[in-house]
């Protein structure tokens, strides 16, 4: 066998081997100090939480954290990965602005965007508050990270009224990157008033009034 087949060999070994125990629970334990420092950050705000609240907390030592994270600047950065990805995420498969043709299945693809947006955002307090309160007054690279965010969102809301107008079940003088503004703003609006009084009955009756002004300002006069 030759030096490069065994090279080869040795790689498919590696890429189908299965991760050690050892592996399994370092990825758990950066996971769990993810979380911790979620939590932290969240309830405590970045400059008041030190690496001694998430070491205490989680009953590791600090060279167990730096072994996985440089500094908090490092892990701040994970957990707004991770608050990223939840709501990207929940903007899953069934969600393409394509897959309504008509009012009534954009007016049932935004109720399904609401839902999981919901679950994202209210389920877990801790995402509101760190992208509200606490990410943007860090730094200014961070700030523009939540910004990207922001932009990100509007941009992808904007796509669903374009394809609404384009198709015809939506006005065709919507201004849709101001709209697409406009309804982000009521959504941030839901999410203050969910952590004001976090009341599951209330945020749903506030959701669905939304929803209805959303719609019935949008949509097309009938044929």
């Amino acid at each position: 066998m030759t030096r490069h087949s065994d090279y080869i060999e040795c790689n498919i070994v590696n890429v189908t081997k299965p991760p050690s125990r050892i592996d399994q629970r370092k990825a758990e334990l950066r996971r769990e100090i993810i979380d911790t420092a979620f939590d932290c950050f969240a309830e405590k705000g970045y400059h008041a939480t030190g690496i001694a609240d998430i070491a205490t907390r989680l009953g590791i030592g600090h060279g167990t954290f730096y072994r996985y994270f440089a500094n908090k600047r490092d892990i701040i950065d994970h957990v707004i990965d991770e608050v990223s990805g939840r709501i990207f995420g929940a903007l899953g498969t069934g969600t393409e602005p394509e897959s309504a043709a008509t009012i009534e299945e954009y007016a049932a693809l935004i109720d399904r965007i609401s839902d999981s947006l919901n679950r994202v955002l209210l389920d877990d307090p801790r995402t509101a508050h760190l992208l509200l309160f606490h990410a943007t007054g860090i730094d200014d690279e961070l700030t523009e990270r939540v910004y990207g965010l922001v932009d990100a969102t509007e941009i992808l809301m904007t796509r669903y009224l374009d394809h609404g107008v384009r198709v015809g079940y939506l006005r065709a003088d919507i201004d849709t990157a101001n709209t697409a503004k406009a309804a982000l703003g009521m959504i941030v609006a839901g999410l203050v008033a969910g952590m004001r009084t976090p009341d599951p009955a209330s945020m749903s009756v506030y959701s669905h009034a939304v929803r209805r002004l959303f719609i019935d300002g949008v949509r097309a006069a009938a044929r």
